[in-house]
């Protein structure tokens, strides 16, 4: 085997390990350039792809901790990465509960809007998708079941579902919400981690679900116990491409430190993997 054929399944290797693809098909993009040994997996191309992909991440990460089975901590098995765009398989267990999780709604009882600014479901050759009212962002949702339909949620209890009353456009507290959102502030970073969904549910392989929560809009803590531990995930994650090791000298570190073990940073953005004691209970 050549040097460069070998290269190519040591970057299939690290693509499949973070994605579920097929070896081969990782080795297709290998040999055709689109993954490298620094990127092994393909990142979104353009701030609003990212901007939404990591607005799903912090939304299932908020909402769907309660509902995790089988170590999906997201909700998905697989992921299928491309730059103009993102597919992701669903865990069927919990299936609903994603879709439920992301829709936006205005909540009387928490006094806002939940769920992600715009967003929008449809079905579209057999799949359902999750896209903006404006904008051209996508995420396609499959299911092993060929014929599944998500059970929506309705109106009522407090609550009213913008992706109901407003089809064909947004509503105010949407437009307002948007606003908030600076273009691509840690979009690269939060995005990579829901391109990299096998990674992230090695976490929660002890027990079947890992603690999940953020801080705002750029610092995603993952928590969990006997599993692997934290500097082996962190390893596996930056291996994957996730990020690279803040150089001391660089004006990213901020105040001219690197991450601190467990933290993994990019753009003004931060994941923490962090392993604590085992308990029998959720968090």
């Amino acid at each position: 085997m050549s040097r460069r054929t070998d290269n190519r399944h040591r970057v299939a290797t690290l693509c499949r390990e973070a994605t579920g693809l097929a070896h081969h098909t990782c080795l297709k993009w290998a040999a055709a350039g689109l993954i490298t040994r620094q990127q092994p997996v393909p990142d979104a191309v353009g701030a609003e792809q990212r901007t939404f992909e990591s607005q799903l991440v912090l939304e299932l990460a908020d909402r769907l901790r309660h509902e995790q089975v089988d170590g999906a901590v997201l909700g998905f098995t697989h992921a299928r990465p491309t730059r103009s765009g993102l597919v992701l398989g669903l865990h069927p267990a919990t299936a609903d509960a994603v879709v439920a999780a992301v829709l936006p709604r205005l909540d009387e009882h928490y006094g806002g809007l939940r769920g992600v600014p715009g967003l929008r479901l449809s079905p579209q050759g057999g799949e359902w998708v999750l896209t903006r009212a404006r904008g051209e962002a996508l995420v396609r949702l499959v299911h092993p079941r060929a014929d599944w339909a998500p059970r929506l949620p309705g109106h009522g209890d407090g609550l009213t579902q913008l992706w109901r009353s407003h089809r064909h456009g947004v509503h105010p507290a949407e437009e307002a919400e948007e606003r908030r959102w600076v273009p691509d502030s840690g979009g690269a970073l939060l995005s990579r981690v829901l391109r990299r969904p096998l990674l992230v549910n090695a976490a929660g392989t002890a027990h079947g679900w890992a603690n999940t929560y953020h801080h705002g809009r750029r610092s995603l803590v993952i928590e969990w116990c006997c599993a692997m531990d934290a500097p082996e995930l962190e390893s596996r994650l930056r291996r994957s491409g996730l990020a690279e090791p803040v150089p001391r000298t660089s004006p990213e570190a901020g105040d001219g430190r690197a991450d601190p073990p467990g933290r993994i940073s990019l753009g003004g953005a931060s994941l923490t993997v962090r392993r604590g004691p085992c308990g029998e209970a959720r968090c």
